[in-house]
């Protein structure tokens, strides 16, 4: 005997089961309907605008995807990584951005012993930066090195201790902050390069550099003592540039005018000897008549300087008639 249950019938006493045929047909539809979800969910895939899609087949690099909608072979055959390319990442060293914003926090670093490096000078500086890459080679970042973060902070931290270790304490803190930056930026890609991770160094920035929290008063103290030293040495400069260059202009002044009263003096001399010869010359070809000349010429000069004159004969005798002493001794000429 038979007892009916809904949707069919088991067999009474023989402890099977037997499924009705429209259960199996719904069945068969769920399992096809999960199937056709399985092989839409892994054969289309998108691809975002800032990325860039690995395909790889069996583990193996097959080809890079641009962004959009692609197709691949189905059931894990064909296996998708995404890479983000468009993307600004960051590595900070010394310190940790907690929350960033306009009012940005901030907290120590795990490892505070990375920022301490040793400089030239054989002085500790506390050294935080902040390394900016991208990853523009998506194959080489996914399958030439393991961790490519862990080896960036490596390469950025051994790079850094290098070139401030080249520098004194003065010319990282105050001087060369920027060429810091630029060699440790142009090193980090070399290396990075050479070891074909598909990073590209965007930037390296030197946040902060200070001495270390016990000798931080005292470098202070010292930067302060050496700038007033500097303002002092401005204010020197300044004293100099005013009187020196006046002083200078004075000296050369004179020298000058100097130079001008010895070349008149020469050349007034050079004009009278040659007037001199020439005189002599014509006084020796005619020497009454150049005797004569010379008299009256001489005359000619003084005689216009003497207020009173006096015009007599040779053969005078007496003076005194003629020179009347009152007149003379009154102050009259």
């Amino acid at each position: 005997m038979m007892r009916s249950v809904r949707g069919g019938y088991i067999p009474k006493g023989e402890g099977g089961f037997h499924i009705p045929s429209i259960n199996r047909r719904i069945i068969s539809f769920i399992m096809i309907a999960i199937l056709i979800l399985i092989l839409l969910g892994t054969s289309f895939y998108q691809i975002e605008t800032y990325e860039l899609g690995i395909i790889k087949r069996f583990g193996r690099y097959e080809r890079t995807t641009t962004p959009g909608l692609h197709w691949r072979i189905p059931f894990g055959i064909e296996t998708l990584d995404k890479v983000v390319t468009e993307q600004v990442f960051k590595e900070e060293f010394g310190f940790q951005t907690v929350r960033s914003g306009i009012e940005s926090e901030f907290a120590n670093s795990k490892n505070p012993e990375e920022s301490r490096i040793l400089t030239g000078d054989l002085s500790i500086a506390v050294v935080e930066w902040v390394i900016h890459y991208k990853k523009a080679d998506p194959v080489k970042y996914l399958f030439n090195v393991r961790n490519v973060e862990g080896t960036i902070r490596d390469v950025s931290e051994s790079v850094m201790r290098l070139v401030v270790g080249d520098g004194s304490i003065d010319e990282v803190i105050t001087k060369n902050r920027q060429e810091i930056a630029l060699q440790v930026k142009e090193q980090m890609q070399a290396i990075l390069d050479e070891y074909e991770t598909g990073i590209k160094i965007m930037n390296v920035e030197l946040t902060d550099v200070n001495p270390p929290e016990p000798v931080r008063p005292s470098f202070n103290e010292v930067n302060t003592a050496r700038q007033e030293m500097q303002k002092m040495e401005n204010e020197a400069w300044e004293a100099y540039n005013k009187v020196i260059p006046k002083a200078e202009g004075d000296a050369e002044k004179a020298i000058q005018e100097a130079e001008g009263y010895k070349l008149n003096r020469i050349n007034r001399a050079r004009g009278d000897a040659e007037r001199f010869l020439a005189v002599w010359k014509e006084y020796n070809l005619t020497k009454d008549v150049t005797r004569r000349r010379l008299y009256l010429e001489t005359l000619q000069e003084i005689l216009p300087k003497v207020n009173k004159k006096f015009i007599v004969d040779d053969q005078q005798k007496g003076w005194l008639p003629i020179m009347r002493l009152q007149d003379i001794e009154g102050g009259k000429k």
